[in-house]
């Protein structure tokens, strides 16, 4: 499969709805990030090659980025953002490597090791968009994004166990499934809908979050980052609305409730 034809899809891809919220002079950068998170994520989950070794070639891209000319198509639209408002390399680094962790890691124990995940996988998409709003030395901003990014990842946890159990990987901690007497994940149960309940309710705890952002930052941008933890909330009440049955469909919200999230 050619590499770059899978970066110039995700370079293609819709970015999410919130990002059209922001100053249209900032929208190319914003979906130039989004564009490497995509394609990081089809690089680790869809590719029909060997996934490590196109993350390395993935990094070496993102090193030429910073030194030299990047090749793969998205990584060209992405160095004049990288250079425009220095963003740092590790965030970049930390989403490639959490895609290296999927490719050797298919379930995770305690609530902290899918956090130190999360600290890979999810974090650094709120830190590199901080960077964009240079806004990314700000302490308060940095932890309330960081608890954010992760509460949006455990609601899509929440939302494709079958997905992710098709893929060999488990989300839901171990210690959490023990807790609960969840013995499968492959069909609904009394057990795994306490779970999910038990899992929702940390990830609107995270999500919480989005009120500092939304705050803090102020104005028309500040209520579109917050508008990313209020999708967060608007999936949670999809999913409950479900019965948390996320095997009949991917419980998602609808267009209705993302609007009237949009303007709270």
């Amino acid at each position: 499969m050619d590499v770059t034809l899978v970066a110039r899809r995700a370079r293609t891809e819709n970015f999410p709805v919130a990002s059209l919220l922001f100053p249209r002079w900032l929208r190319p950068h914003l979906r130039a990030v989004y564009g490497f998170a995509r394609l990081v994520d089809i690089l680790g989950d869809e590719v029909e090659v060997d996934r490590l070794a196109a993350l390395d070639e993935l990094e070496r891209e993102l090193d030429a980025c910073y030194a030299g000319e990047p090749a793969w198509p998205v990584m060209r639209v992405l160095q004049p953002t990288i250079r425009e408002f220095d963003l740092p390399r590790e965030p970049f680094l930390r989403l490639i490597e959490a895609n290296r962790m999927d490719q050797r890691v298919l379930e995770y124990e305690t609530w902290a090791d899918l956090r130190f995940y999360c600290v890979h996988s999810a974090d650094p998409v709120g830190r590199l968009v901080l960077g964009l709003l240079r806004r990314a030395e700000d302490p308060e901003l940095v932890a309330a994004s960081d608890d954010v990014c992760t509460g949006l990842q455990l609601v899509n946890f929440l939302q494709d166990v079958p997905r992710d159990l098709a893929l060999g990987r488990i989300y839901l901690p171990g210690e959490d499934r023990r807790l609960f007497g969840v013995m499968q994940l492959d069909a609904p149960s009394p057990e795994l809908r306490s779970l999910l309940e038990f899992e929702a309710a940390r990830a609107r705890g995270l999500l919480a979050g989005g009120r500092v952002l939304q705050e803090r930052i102020g104005g028309r941008v500040g209520r579109a980052v917050g508008l990313f933890a209020r999708g967060g909330l608007a999936a949670l009440e999809a999913l409950e609305d479900a019965g948390w049955d996320v095997f009949t469909q991917r419980p998602r919200p609808s267009r209705m409730r993302l609007a009237l999230a949009a303007v709270r």
